[in-house]
Parts: structure tokens; C-alpha cells; sequence
């Protein structure tokens, strides 16, 4: 089956970036990671990551630009590893009968780490405002009050909030 044109093309500039930029990128994360086999995934998964984006970086941006791809997925990774680890420490001590099967454990975890992942591209007040809401139970004056804002801009930052929670839900 043949390539349509801009896909030739893709391919082409992205076997390319991985003949000149794959061993070097490799090393680089070997270097940071301190393991050659977690550093061996993400130079994988950050070709992937490229591959499945399908946005190519100009002729003299390829290292910086795999680069930084590789970053976000070690941050993606040590932030899933947080968060496993918090779950897995919460749930520890629950009798054998009580503890999710894991199936529902890996469920669990995806969810966790979408929240996770939610939470953190907030703006730091919508963050705050979905947080004091869910969690402590504040009214929207309250909130407003301990935020020192307005109780509009309460309602603006749920309204993102829930919006947020949306897309999550619904977004695959």
C-alpha cells in the first residue's frame, strides 16, 4: 500500500529524526534516568509520541524537540508513579476481602491518574475553587472569601472546573 504525499513525507522526516537523533536521545535519557531500560521506552514512546501527533519539528529544532517530548514523559511517568504509590498506600492496609481485585485497581488507577492530570493543567484559583468545593464543602461565598476574589469569578472557575471534569469524562 502506498503512502499518500504528506504522509510519505511524514515518514520519510521521522525515520530520518530517528536515524540522526535515536541514539543520542537515548543516551541523553539514559544519563538523567540513571536506567538504560526506562530510558530505552521513552526514547521509544517519544518517537510514538511523534509519530501519533503528527507534528514534525523544523530541520535545526530535532534534538530540543525530542528532548522536550522526552521530558513531559518522564514527568508523565514519575507523576503516575506518585500516584500509584499514593493509592497503593491507601488501600494497604484493607483486609484481604476488602482489596479491589486488580482489575479494578488498574481502573481505578487510570482514573486517579486522569484526575491527576486534570488537576494540574487548572489554573491555580479553578484548582483551588473545585478543590475547597469538592472537598471541604465550602459555598461558593466561602470559597470566594478564603481565595479573595469575587463570588463571580467563583462561578467562572467551577464552570471551568466542571467543564475540565467534562472532557475527561467524555473526551475518549
Amino acid at each position: 500500500m502506498a503512502l499518500s504525499q504528506p504522509d510519505a513525507v511524514q515518514h520519510s522526516t521521522v525515520t530520518s529524526l530517528y536515524r540522526d537523533h535515536h541514539g543520542w536521545l537515548q543516551g541523553w535519557l539514559r544519563k538523567r534516568l540513571g536506567d538504560r531500560e526506562r530510558a530505552a521506552d521513552i526514547a521509544h514512546d517519544t518517537f510514538l509520541r511523534l509519530l501519533v501527533s503528527r507534528r514534525l519539528p523544523g530541520i535545526q529544532e530535532g534534538r530540543s524537540y525530542l528532548a522536550q517530548i522526552a521530558r513531559n514523559l518522564v514527568v508523565d511517568q514519575w507523576r503516575r508513579q506518585r500516584v500509584e504509590q499514593a493509592y497503593l498506600d491507601s488501600i494497604a492496609y484493607l483486609a484481604e476481602e476488602s482489596t479491589p481485585s486488580l482489575e479494578t485497581q488498574a481502573m481505578i488507577l487510570q482514573t486517579l491518574v486522569q484526575i491527576d492530570a486534570m488537576l494540574d493543567a487548572m489554573p491555580k484559583n479553578v484548582r483551588s475553587a473545585f478543590l475547597l468545593s469538592q472537598f471541604e464543602g465550602l459555598s461558593y461565598v466561602h470559597i470566594a472569601e478564603r481565595l479573595g476574589v469575587s463570588v463571580s469569578s467563583v462561578q467562572k472557575y467551577m464552570l471551568r472546573a466542571i467543564q475540565a471534569c467534562y472532557q475527561v469524562l467524555y473526551a475518549e
